[in-house]
């Protein structure tokens, strides 16, 4: 199992990445760079650096990545590294926004066991090395966070359901961890992911006491042959019960 080790080096790890991403964001945007140039340099040198990281601090350990080719051997690895180097590549190319972050997970037997998310521009590294405490819930019209783009059906049932109030924002990283600190209620995803969007939010949020699971109540495994993982629930666990009723898995 992961020890206190693993745990900072995941935040150290999304710290690192996190500098980086500022630092090209400050480069390219003072060059008169496209959003098109600020998301692809910040997506290959985030990863590149985390990969060289990893791949000093824990050689013998598996890696996928959002932005890496996947090794297969993986499935078969006791430990494995999932990431995303910058997670909310839209956001990052609309300076000054902030709602964009990385995310670093270690998942042992399907399950993320240390994690970190950052969120460079807020300045912030919220991680399982020192996990948030548990944030109070609003029962009543709590807040539903949803892709400004595209806010799903569950978000929308919800909120119609709970008298809930819709909050929009971009990357999963930044939603999920608008619930760990208190800014939202319920993260409810519906329309596609990867492992690599929700494994390091859920290892963040599930040491900062709240609920993750899919949708439907299920547990989320990672590290699988098909790393597509469409939906994810993330609340307090005092608004499980209301939030399955309402989307009919109760």
């Amino acid at each position: 199992m992961a020890d206190a080790a693993d745990h900072e080096l995941a935040a150290e790890l999304a710290r690192r990445a996190g500098e980086v991403l500022l630092t090209v964001r400050a480069e390219l945007t003072g060059a008169g760079a496209s959003g098109a140039d600020l998301k692809d340099t910040g997506d290959r040198r985030a990863h590149e650096l985390l990969m060289a990281l990893i791949a000093a601090a824990r050689p013998n350990d598996a890696v996928l990545s959002e932005e890496g080719k996947d090794d297969k051997a993986r499935l078969g690895a006791d430990r494995v590294w999932i990431i995303d180097p910058l997670d909310g590549t839209r956001e990052f190319g609309e300076p000054p926004r902030s709602d964009w972050a990385v995310h670093v997970a270690l998942v042992e037997n399907h399950t993320p066991t240390a994690g970190a998310v950052g969120l460079p521009a807020l300045g912030l590294t919220l991680s399982t090395a020192s996990p948030p405490p548990t944030p109070p819930v609003r029962l009543d019209s709590p807040r539903v966070i949803a892709s400004r783009t595209r806010p799903g059906p569950a978000a929308e049932t919800l909120v119609d359901a709970l008298s809930g109030e819709l909050i929009h924002m971009g990357s999963a990283g930044a939603k999920a961890m608008a619930v760990v600190r208190g800014e939202a209620d319920i993260y409810a995803h519906t329309g596609g992911q990867y492992e690599w969007d929700s494994c390091a939010p859920v290892a963040v949020a599930a040491a900062a006491g709240l609920h993750v699971s899919r949708l439907d109540g299920s547990p989320l495994r990672y590290n699988q042959d098909d790393v597509y993982l469409p939906d994810l629930l993330i609340c307090h666990d005092a608004l499980v019960g209301p939030v399955l009723d309402a989307l009919g898995y109760a």
